[in-house]
């Protein structure tokens, strides 16, 4: 056998491999012996097949099947010995004189390889790494939620502004019918609220649905619809009022406290203040990272610039799904998928070269985490050792689950590399602020 690399370019190449008949001859023997010993065909004994009826009925496909294995094999080692770093997989190129018939076979496929480069992180531009805070009307806002969840509910004879109304939408053509509890404060319009003011028990609402609430998350709870399924929905509404209720705000003293977090954990208004802007802000700290972590991925794709195979990778997208595409879908699918590519080649590299990659021990410790987390949010503030190490097991077990704790994983370790490496703008702000610079 023989394997041979030419090079086209620095992105691609042809890799030939020479197959003789040398090379396959005894396998192929051997697994006719074997199907001679096993065949049963009338006319004669078990094992006592002539060879060659055998080679007649067999040879030829168990020949193609040992010479496909064979390259197979023999090309995946090749790739590994040379260490050449691929982008897809290779490609066969079509030989429309190739013939089975022969002894000796050549092959070739092409190679897309992937582009040497390097990554720079002195941020010319700065990168903006925001600071988000609870501000005093944030603080204040959460310290009324809290009073109104643990607050009374008190009954109301009719309709005024600040009560929750429970109800039934209905809309006869769409088969509608959905129990709701809706905030008076949450109806869109002065309109729509004046059809419910000074209505009572009983008494029936007309409505439409579009621009009916101040936010359409609030539209889809209402009516136990989707998210598609309320885009542009434009349809007559009835709402018959069944409740009438006005939340009596809980007192902040110790019962309150206690409620919230466990009996004595918190002790004075000032230190529940204090409590919830910790757990706010870890909140939104979550999500600075996350807004660093796809600044700097844009940041990078932007400044790094290196050629890709990409005539080679639209061949390639063209048959590695489970339907072939046309040259057209494949462009377009490449055209989608480029960027991302992009940001896998430059996280790679950033990954090898700073020795980044992590081990399982750490993966089972980041899950540990995770899954401890997961536990507090349950009442479950100190589980044992044992208990996590047994569930953090199973949750590694599942292949998709292990995926995506460690892609987690590695986006952590590239932040905290970002954080270490890079020297960003630091902006302060609130969380009102942060989503309108952010999300626009």
């Amino acid at each position: 056998m023989n394997i041979t690399k030419e090079s086209i370019d620095a992105l691609n190449a042809v890799v030939k491999v020479e197959i003789a008949a040398a090379d396959y001859q005894n396998k192929v023997e051997e697994i006719l012996q074997d199907y001679r010993k096993k065949a049963d065909i009338p006319g004669f004994r078990k094992g006592h097949v002539p060879m060659g009826m055998v080679k007649k009925q067999y040879g030829k496909s168990i020949m193609i099947d040992e010479v496909n294995k064979l390259l197979q094999e023999s090309l995946n080692s090749y790739l590994v010995e040379e260490k050449l770093d691929i982008l897809g997989n290779p490609l066969p190129k079509m030989q429309e004189d190739f013939d089975w018939d022969t002894q000796d076979y050549s092959f070739e496929f092409e190679l897309g390889l992937a582009p040497q480069f390097d990554v720079d992180l002195s941020a010319k531009k700065k990168i903006t790494q925001y600071n988000i805070v609870a501000d005093d009307e944030l603080l204040n806002k959460e310290v009324e939620n809290l009073q109104k969840r643990f607050g009374k509910l008190v009954a109301q004879d009719e309709v005024v502004e600040g009560v929750n109304i429970a109800g039934t939408f209905v809309n006869e053509e769409k088969s509608l019918e959905k129990k709701s509890t809706i905030e008076l404060a949450s109806i869109k319009g002065k309109l729509n609220k004046k059809k419910f003011i000074g209505k009572k028990v009983g008494d029936v609402v007309e409505l439409k649905s579009k621009g009916l609430f101040d936010d359409s998350h609030k539209l889809m709870g209402a009516l136990g619809l989707s998210h598609d399924e309320i885009q542009d929905l434009d349809i007559p509404l009835t709402f018959t009022i069944e409740e009438i209720n006005i939340t009596e705000l809980a007192e902040i003293n110790q019962e309150l406290f206690d409620k919230i977090f466990g009996e004595g954990v918190v002790k004075s208004q000032e230190e529940l203040i204090s409590k919830i802007k910790e757990d706010a802000e870890k909140q939104f700290q979550t999500q600075a990272d996350q807004q660093l972590l796809n600044a700097v991925t844009e940041y990078l794709v932007e400044k790094t610039k290196f050629d890709l195979p990409a005539e080679f990778l639209k061949k390639w997208i063209a048959v590695a799904g489970e339907k072939p595409m046309t040259p057209e879908q494949a462009f377009e699918e490449y055209d989608k998928s480029e960027k991302g590519l992009r940001y896998q080649l430059i996280e790679g590299k950033i990954l090898k070269d700073n020795n980044l990659q992590i081990n399982i021990d750490e993966l089972k410790d980041f899950t540990k985490g995770f899954v401890k987390s997961q536990m507090a949010q349950y009442g479950q503030l100190n589980p044992e050792e044992k208990e996590l190490d047994e569930i953090a097991q199973r949750v590694l077990g599942n292949q998709d689950e292990a995926k995506r704790l460690q892609e987690q994983l590695v986006s952590k370790k590239l932040l905290d590399f970002y954080k270490e490496n890079i020297t960003f703008k630091v902006k302060e702000v609130n969380y009102e602020k942060f989503v309108k610079e952010v999300y626009k």
